[in-house]
């Protein structure tokens, strides 16, 4: 199956494979829900702020791609939207966790993934989660592929494959062809910077279990 999904249309079936992992009783989704859903603060990356009319527009078009279900009539006295993914796919609950984070979070390493994916499915180790993770990259198509390190990076990241191939990571050029070495200085404030970005990811991850 060829599709190439928008950002948008990756934050819906995120973020609706997520509910129905961690919150099966308020699943499907109304409207409303699935809009809260998708402009979470918490566990998103990016953080969205999608309006309804947006919202709407991604739905339709993901009805029309088969990959999600408009839910109405009978019981449903107002409409309620669920994702197919797990049955375009042939998922299994692993399979689903792991592209629901990746959809929903950007590019992951192994130890992210396992972290992040505990509220929809509890992995053994990480060995556990990386065959899962060849095994949606050696899909036909690919689900899933691994990125070449960044500079200052010690693990690969893993990327879906839904919107396409990801852009390389950024490289850092120089601004001329003679390298300068950065002054102690400079050292001591990247290095503060790195900290202070790994401590603001960790307080919402601290955050986001209590939302």
């Amino acid at each position: 199956m060829d599709l190439l999904l928008n950002p948008v249309e990756v934050r819906v079936l995120g973020s609706l494979m997520e509910k129905d992992a961690a919150t099966p009783d308020y699943y499907p989704l109304s409207l409303n829900a699935l809009l809260a859903a998708c402009n979470q603060k918490s566990n998103r990356e990016p953080v969205m702020l999608l309006d309804e009319s947006t919202l709407l527009a991604a739905v339709e078009s993901l009805c029309m791609k088969g990959l999600a279900l408009d839910i109405s009539g009978g019981e449903h006295r107002v409409h309620k939207y669920a994702h197919r993914l797990g049955e375009v796919f042939n998922f299994d609950r692993r399979e689903q966790a792991v592209m629901g984070v990746l959809m929903l979070r950007g590019p992951q390493t192994v130890g992210e993934l396992r972290g992040r994916t505990e509220r929809l499915y509890t992995f053994d180790d990480l060995a556990s989660v990386e065959a899962t993770l060849n095994h949606l990259a050696e899909r036909t198509p690919p689900l899933v592929t691994k990125l070449a390190r960044r500079p200052g990076e010690k693990e690969s990241r893993f990327a879906h494959l839904l919107s396409g191939v990801p852009e390389p990571p950024e490289q850092y050029v120089p601004a001329s062809s003679s390298h300068v070495a950065p002054s102690p200085s400079e050292e001591r404030i990247l290095r503060l910077e790195t900290e202070l970005a790994d401590l603001r990811r960790q307080f919402e991850e601290f955050r986001g279990k209590f939302e």
